[in-house]
């Protein structure tokens, strides 16, 4: 059997990050007490450092099962006022990560958000939402029909 892999090149390095940090919302898979997937769509942005972030209420689902169990998987494609044609030729990002939920107070991180969120002026200040930072572990990113190519956490970060 043929592997479908491409060796991963400068090319498909700048594309994953390009998703990364044009990313506003995500697909976030989080395991939920049992065991099983639970799916949720997120918004998310990126850390200073290219980590994804995320703003998350502790009331929802999938903040509870990342504080049980902090492994999870993201998956990011391009903005949709980009997209053309049909959703499975575009490029997306798939990423397993490692969850830490940051603490409180970290004033430029908000203001950083916000920036680029107008909207979360609403409930960025709600007490029961807060920063998780997603470490990746590694990505798969399929840029197109026969293009893949796996991903290492340290080619996933800005440098």
């Amino acid at each position: 059997m043929i592997d479908p892999i491409r060796p991963t090149d400068d090319a498909a390095i700048a594309l994953a990050r390009a998703l990364l940090d044009g990313a506003r919302h995500a697909v976030l898979g989080t395991l939920d007490g049992e065991g099983f997937p639970h799916l949720s769509r997120i918004g998310l942005q990126t850390d200073e450092d290219g980590a994804p972030l995320a703003l998350l209420s502790g009331l929802a689902a999938h903040s509870r099962a990342l504080a049980a169990d902090p492994r999870a998987g993201l998956l990011l494609s391009e903005p949709d006022a980009a997209a053309k044609g049909s959703p499975l030729t575009r490029p997306r990002l798939s990423l397993q990560v490692v969850a830490r939920m940051l603490p409180p107070g970290d004033e430029a991180r908000r203001v950083r958000w916000r920036e680029r969120d107008p909207k979360s002026a609403v409930y960025l200040d709600l007490p029961d939402f807060r920063f998780w930072r997603l470490e990746p572990r590694s990505g798969l990113l399929n840029a197109g029909f026969g293009r893949a190519y796996r991903l290492t956490a340290a080619e996933l970060m800005r440098r």
